[in-house]
């Protein structure tokens, strides 16, 4: 069974008529191989009409509606068995030389992203690319884009990374951030929530350095008595826990939490407050330097990637 690229390749490469014929002998009849080509009968069979004729031999002989091939037949088959297995073997050689099977890409990425957002993305990558070497490296927004810009890491998923000329920021989405609770807590309920209506209540509070304690601080700063919390913790996913288990109130974006969510164990509340509308999750580059061709196939992968799964979570 030929690989989907070389078959690709093989009907710009190769007649209609050699294709045909392969695909009618090995399906037995033309029936069957125009349901496999997905292209009219009458199509399959007039290809092969045309080859018999310009070959001037009987290439199937008629059994009813199948067909069973003629010696001359089984010859043509052999070649064009040959042929393309020569083919796939130098479609392999010429992918090897372009690096697509080689290579190595390095990432640093934020927690949340590292949850099931980025997993998939790898898991898609490699299923077309299963030779290119993946290192991935889980910190903060601002080392995740220290690394980018430092050489120690080719892609960056980050949020709100700092404004300079050494890194590029190839896509960005912005995402609000969301007081996360358990569907029984007091204020899961509310039809809007501020920031300050959840402070009134035990909160875990990302560590100071990442963005989204940044942002919260934004807004907490102007409340009065906003000393109120019950941990601070700079992983995502203990907050989580704590928000399950102890009924605290956690915050972050939808990236990340997304198992939480749909098992139920835990809700999504935006947060109205205008600096929490905008947590911008970016994929960053360096322009110091150009991306080497295994990481730059991993980047344009993971960009179609995000555009595909972000608006659903907007949606939401």
């Amino acid at each position: 069974m030929l690989s989907s690229r070389v078959q690709e390749l093989s009907r710009n490469l190769y007649s209609p008529a050699m294709r045909y014929f392969l695909a009618a002998a090995e399906a037995g009849s033309i029936r069957a191989a125009s349901r496999n080509l997905n292209v009219a009968s009458s199509a399959v069979n007039r290809q092969i009409l045309w080859l018999e004729e310009a070959l001037g031999l009987q290439l199937f002989d008629r059994v009813g509606r199948r067909i069973r091939l003629s010696q001359a037949g089984e010859l043509l088959l052999a070649h064009i068995k040959r042929t393309y297995s020569d083919f796939e073997g130098t479609v392999a050689e010429l992918d090897a030389l372009k690096g697509l099977r080689r290579g190595t890409v390095s990432i640093a990425s934020v927690e949340s992203v590292a949850e099931k957002l980025l997993p998939s993305v790898i898991s898609s990558f490699r299923r077309s690319y299963p030779g290119i070497h993946v290192n991935v490296s889980i910190s903060s927004s601002q080392e995740a884009a220290r690394k980018v810009e430092a050489a120690e890491a080719d892609v960056g998923f980050t949020f709100d990374p700092p404004e300079t000329s050494a890194l590029t920021i190839a896509f960005h989405h912005d995402l609000v951030i969301g007081a996360l609770m358990t569907p029984d807590h007091p204020l899961a309920d509310a039809s809007s929530l501020n920031l300050q209506e959840c402070l009134k209540y035990p909160v875990a509070l990302p560590a100071e350095g990442l963005s989204l304690r940044t942002r919260i601080d934004l807004v907490r700063g102007h409340i009065p008595g906003a000393s109120r919390t019950y941990v601070e913790a700079n992983s995502l996913r203990l907050m989580r826990a704590l928000a399950r288990e102890e009924k605290v109130i956690g915050f972050q974006t939808m990236i990340g939490c997304e198992d939480d969510l749909a098992s139920g164990y835990l809700i999504f509340k935006p947060l109205s407050d205008a600096p929490l509308q905008a947590d911008r999750l970016c994929v960053v580059t360096s322009s110091l330097r150009a991306l080497a061709l295994a990481p730059g196939m991993f980047f344009d992968h993971a960009v179609l990637a995000l555009r595909d799964h972000l608006p659903s979570l907007d949606a939401k």
